[in-house]
């Protein structure tokens, strides 16, 4: 059966546009963040509500065809190609906040900056990443590496309930009580076990915080590194920081100061009081003139200050690994193939783990990688290279830091729409977490419809 003979029922289904190529709006329903490649489905359902997913799901199903879902479009790794349903949960915003419970259940196409500003009137924060403008759920599918997971642990420990489609179209409300195996494989897993409509988590008690950031310019980017290393080992877990390199163009859409220049940027977010936190940071001041000081006491609200990412959308590629350590001779190798001056010009991120990271969470995860105490993501955005290019220099970064490489963070895996090999989504997850997800692939998803997410192919048959 084709999709065209199949697809006047679909749209009788659901309530949101059914979009096939050369519809208008198409184009415009299948872009998002990142720019440098899209989905190219067959069919496109712009869902509005559960039951528009649970037709979309069981539509495609039916032709035995392969399910993407995108809401901002920070996190596509395998893109659609001239093939499957693509479901945008972009126009499913419900979100409500229970302050003296606190908690909050948002719909899948929520985005962390609305659940910052509903929050923030009640003296609670959510643990969201460097970015409010990426979608919620995605970043809870993949862990979450938040702004003080040092403190709180990853943003999926705090996650209550979700409620997830599954292959066959059931919608389900799931809890660590209900169905154990499905809870824990949502929670850092991926999306490779359905498409979650809405989920229940945690907020934390935080109003204010001391943080922003510090630019240098580094002139002599291994000594800033080294500095940023040893000063890490000596903060309290309320404390949450990174450190990223990158030249920045002679644009005028970058702050003046920042201007042709090589730049550390080191980022912070501390728990605690104004004056225990300029105690913490002034051996990092001590290491020279700043280009621009943003530190100070702020409103939760302002979190996004800190990393100031971009908000527009705009190609990139890029991958991490999960270290357990930062070796001194490896901050060396790390500028020499990835630093100022090599061929490809490659965005070095380091953020500081541990803490409540490295401790298991009340109800068991698939996050893995908890003995990490730092990731290294690196990414060349695409005006400066494309994948092509880019993949074998930061390749060379990885192999050179294999002795100290624990895994890698599904949450900053930025692929290039291709799909993603076996080995390196084994990488994501402990083995005993790998065995047990394939298992529960196989009772889920024996068609494999989510595939094109980090696809956890099916267990071999005996």
């Amino acid at each position: 059966m084709s999709v065209d003979v199949d697809l006047e029922g679909l749209t009788g289904q659901v309530k949101g546009p059914v979009l096939r190529p050369g519809d208008e709006g198409y184009d415009e329903e299948r872009s998002g963040f990142q720019a440098g490649f899209r989905h190219e489905p067959s069919v496109i359902v712009g869902a509005t509500c559960a039951d528009d997913v649970r037709a979309a799901v069981r539509f495609a199903a039916g032709l035995d065809l392969p399910v993407a879902v995108h809401s901002t479009g920070h996190g596509i790794v395998t893109a659609l190609r001239g093939e499957g349903v693509l479901i945008s949960t972009h126009r499913m915003t419900g979100l409500e906040l229970d302050a003296e419970a606190r908690t909050v259940r948002v719909e899948a196409g929520v985005r962390w900056e609305q659940v910052i500003k509903a929050a923030a009137p009640h003296g609670l924060a959510p643990l969201n990443g460097s970015a409010p403008h990426v979608g919620v759920v995605g970043y809870l599918l993949g862990g979450g590496t938040g702004l003080m997971g040092r403190e709180f642990g990853y943003a999926s420990d705090l996650v209550r309930s979700l409620d997830v489609v599954t292959p066959d179209g059931t919608l389900r409300h799931v809890t660590a009580e209900s169905d154990p195996d499905l809870f824990f494989a949502l929670r850092g897993g991926g999306g490779a076990f359905g498409v979650v409509t809405a989920v229940e988590t945690e907020l934390v008690p935080v109003a204010r915080f001391y943080g922003g950031g510090l630019y240098f310019e580094a002139d002599d980017p291994v000594d800033l590194l080294r500095a940023y290393h040893e000063w890490t080992l000596t903060v309290p877990e309320q404390l949450t920081s990174s450190i990223g390199l990158m030249g920045y163009p002679p644009a005028p859409a970058f702050p003046e100061p920042l201007r042709g220049k090589y730049v550390a940027h080191v980022r912070l977010v501390f728990n605690g009081s104004a004056e225990d936190g300029e105690r913490l940071v002034e051996p990092l001041r001590a290491l020279g003139p700043r280009l621009i000081d943003s530190v100070r006491e702020m409103p939760y609200e302002e979190a996004g200050s800190v990393y100031h990412d971009p908000t527009f959308s705009h190609a990139y590629f890029g991958g991490n690994v999960l270290l357990r350590e930062l070796d001194p001779i490896a901050l060396q190798t790390l500028i020499d193939l990835a630093g100022p001056g090599t061929p490809v010009p490659c965005i070095i991120d380091i953020r500081h783990l541990g803490g409540a990271l490295s401790r298991p969470p009340a109800h068991p995860s698939a996050v893995g990688g908890r003995s990490a105490q730092y990731v290294l993501r690196l990414m060349t955005g695409g005006m400066a290279a494309p994948p092509e290019a880019a993949r074998p220099v930061h390749q060379r970064v990885y192999d050179a830091l294999k002795q100290w490489t624990v895994g890698r963070s599904l949450n900053f895996v930025y692929n290039d729409g291709t799909p993603v090999a076996e080995p390196q989504v084994r990488d994501l997850f402990e083995p005993e977490t790998y065995t047990r997800l394939q298992s529960l692939k196989s009772t889920l998803d024996a068609q494999n419809l989510f595939r094109h997410t980090h696809n956890i192919p099916l267990p071999p048959t005996t």
